[in-house]
């Protein structure tokens, strides 16, 4: 976005540190077979709440529903499924110690799907803040104006970028060993997360090389545009940019996307192209293990926006060195993405669990 800071701060000292509250994106039917739980989670990963809910349950951990992984070190609140008659509700209250707390019961038709939340409202308290004060503010100014570069948190890679390692072992076992030699990973939410990894840093390379050009948030020739807020893409024909698209992109209705690499779908309508598509391809070349991986798998092409705005950005400081940041991202934004353009963070037992 611009300098790297030379503020520094710490995170996560405590779990009340760090706060997350995960908001649906779809209402619930309030009937159905599948209870819906509201959880309040400390100090426990969202894999550990699904497995604790499994046992008392007497599901299997794939029953288990959850919409995306939330921080083991902080205080979050997310919602979990599963199928769950309503003569036993009140034995899942034998869960509940000082880890969990069920906050709220629901019914619903349909068990809760992966990336099916709409947003995340965090309230993070930075210690250890060094540092001009103005310094702070006019970065958390800038992010207000300018938005932050979208990239993958490092949480997405794992510990020492150990999901990128073991990703790249399973795509050269699939393209150049034979079928004896293949490493088996069967579990579907492991390999799909290995993926992700895969994607994440393709697109993290192409959004830093916009980054060093200094277009990540103009428009070039080519470029696939994003209805902000939506799943939506749309391309300007050649020529045809003007200050009407100008204002959109600059009041934050619409945002340059970038490729999650994989197969074209040939059916496919919106693929990057001129300029846009050579900065892309040029970036892309350089990794050929990893695309013609994600490309014998059939992953499937798709495109993430190049930036976030956060909603409803505040702040406040406790103390001189203690400041307190409130805010609401997309789902799909890093926390983390955010933070490193304000300062330079240490987080407290880094967990690598996604934010």
């Amino acid at each position: 976005m611009g300098d790297a800071p030379d503020t520094s701060a710490l995170i996560k000292k405590e779990f009340v540190d760090f706060r997350v509250d995960e908001e649906l994106g779809f209402p619930l039917s309030h009937d159905g077979e599948h209870l819906y739980l509201r959880i309040r989670k400390t100090g426990l990963s969202t894999v550990e709440v699904a497995r604790r809910l499994a046992e008392a349950s007497e599901a299997s951990l794939s029953d288990i529903g959850y919409s995306g992984m939330k921080d083991k070190r902080g205080e979050c609140t997310q919602w979990f499924s599963m199928p769950f008659s309503r003569t036993e509700e009140e034995r899942l209250r034998e869960i509940e110690d000082g880890f969990i707390e069920i906050l709220d019961a629901e019914r619903n038709s349909r068990k809760l799907r992966i990336g099916s939340h709409k947003k995340n409202r965090f309230e993070i308290l930075l210690r250890q803040c060094q540092g001009r004060k103005f310094v702070f503010e006019e970065r958390l100014d800038l992010i207000k104006a300018s938005g932050v570069p979208n990239y993958f948190g490092s949480q997405r890679f794992g510990k020492d970028m150990s999901n990128l390692t073991q990703v790249m072992q399973l795509f050269r076992s699939e393209i150049e060993l034979g079928a004896s030699d293949r490493i088996n990973v069967k579990a579907r939410k492991k390999r799909s997360m290995l993926f992700s990894a895969a994607r994440g840093y393709l697109f993290n390379q192409v959004l830093s090389e916009r980054i060093q050009q200094k277009n990540w948030n103009q428009f070039v020739p080519g470029d696939v545009l994003n209805l902000a807020g939506t799943n939506r893409y749309f391309l300007v024909d050649n020529g045809c940019w003007d200050d009407k698209l100008q204002r959109r992109l600059d009041s934050f209705d619409i945002h340059i996307s970038g490729p999650l690499a994989g197969v074209q779908d040939p059916r496919e309508k919106y693929i990057s192209n001129d300029m846009a598509a050579r900065l892309e391809e040029a970036v892309l070349v350089k990794f050929q293990n990893l695309l013609c991986g994600l490309i014998s798998f059939g992953l499937k092409t798709n495109r993430r926006p190049l930036r976030f705005v956060p909603e409803n950005l505040k702040w406040n400081w406790l103390t001189p060195e203690e400041l307190k940041l409130q805010f609401t991202l997309p789902r799909g934004a890093y926390a983390t993405s955010l933070l490193r353009e304000l300062c330079k963070i240490s987080s407290f037992g880094n967990t690598g669990i996604e934010l």
